[in-house]
């Protein structure tokens, strides 16, 4: 992967020597910028929710020592006019925050009538938790009207990679750089490196990775986080080549998704036809049911009849599903 833009770092700055020692082991990699949360808006109270201000510090002696360009979270006012104050030079904004306008708004204002708005290099936006390719295009047009350089970040949504709606940002807005975010996407340390060849095959314009030194001792997104040394093997891996035109690719991995969340459900149900199963043994109830059968061959006609599918092939899928069912059940 060259050419391509790569912020790295711990998912949470936790102390001053986690953020020295990453950064160290991550200088080598040209055109790097160093990340770390500071303030981490977590779900749960009892989490662990940053160092806070003493970690600008920190990323303060990373520029100064090692060189690097950093960047972090902020998820509000506040923090964007500290952080800027500090002379860090990349902010992100991330999936919570973004699910607010008002608040992006107020990021954005806040950039605009900094005195420091110069130490600003950009702003990275990821897209929000649920798949809303408007909003999302939407802060990055208010951001826009703070800072020249505004880059989207795409991280997914509830571990679901959401490729349509980062596909229609590239359309709707090709000016944009777009980066993959494989550590929220995947939110498994396993899935890192085939999600980093996926945005190579998609051709995005960099990655945004969550590094660790020790990521079974991390205080947050332990799951996901990976060491700088597979890292490094990530982006010095060679580069596959490609012959297929970059729209059908597109449209494969969206493909790939669909099916994904297709045999998802398919092993739910089941899971829901075992208990139903439990239910009828225990209360001395024959297994399959002819009124039910009906009932749901009968809609699932109606609705092929409604999209346009042929009603043989829908009533094949009903026939395996119920017979896999009653197997479950038996």
């Amino acid at each position: 992967m060259n050419k391509m833009t790569y912020i790295a770092g711990p998912c949470a700055a936790e102390n001053e020597q986690q953020v020295l020692d990453t950064a160290r082991a991550l200088s080598g990699i040209e055109g790097l910028i160093f990340r770390a949360g500071i303030w981490k808006p977590r779900t749960r109270p009892e989490s662990f929710q940053g160092v806070g201000d003493e970690g600008l510090l920190w990323l303060s002696r990373v520029q100064k020592e090692l060189g690097l360009p950093v960047a972090t979270e902020v998820a509000n006012a506040d923090q964007t006019t500290k952080a800027l104050a500090a002379k860090i030079e990349y902010l992100w904004i991330g999936a919570r925050t973004c699910a607010s306008p008002i608040t992006v708004q107020a990021i954005a204002d806040a950039i605009i009538y900094s005195p420091h708005r110069t130490n600003l290099h950009g702003v990275f936006v990821k897209n929000p938790v649920n798949e809303d390719e408007a909003l999302w295009q939407g802060n990055i047009r208010r951001l826009q009207q703070a800072v020249s350089n505004v880059l989207a970040v795409h991280r997914g949504c509830n571990h679901q990679p959401c490729w349509q709606m980062a596909y229609q940002l590239r359309i709707n807005m090709p000016e944009v750089g777009l980066l993959l975010d494989p550590s929220h996407m995947s939110g498994d340390a396993e899935r890192v490196s085939s999600l980093c060849r996926d945005a190579a095959e998609l051709e995005y314009d960099g990655l945004m990775v969550e590094v660790h030194p020790h990521p079974e001792h991390a205080l947050s997104d332990a799951r996901q986080q990976i060491t700088p040394e597979h890292f490094t093997a990530i982006i010095h891996s060679p580069q596959d080549r490609y012959t297929t035109p970059i729209e059908l690719r597109w449209m494969r991995k969206m493909i790939d998704e669909v099916d994904d969340r297709l045999w998802d459900a398919i092993a739910r149900r089941m899971a829901v036809s075992q208990r139903i199963g439990e239910y009828k043994k225990a209360n001395n109830m024959e297994v399959f049911q002819p009124s039910r059968y009906n009932e749901i061959m009968t809609n699932r006609l109606i609705w092929a009849e409604k999209h346009g599918l042929s009603k043989e092939a829908v009533k094949t899928i009903v026939e395996a599903l119920h017979q896999e069912s009653i197997r479950m059940q038996q």
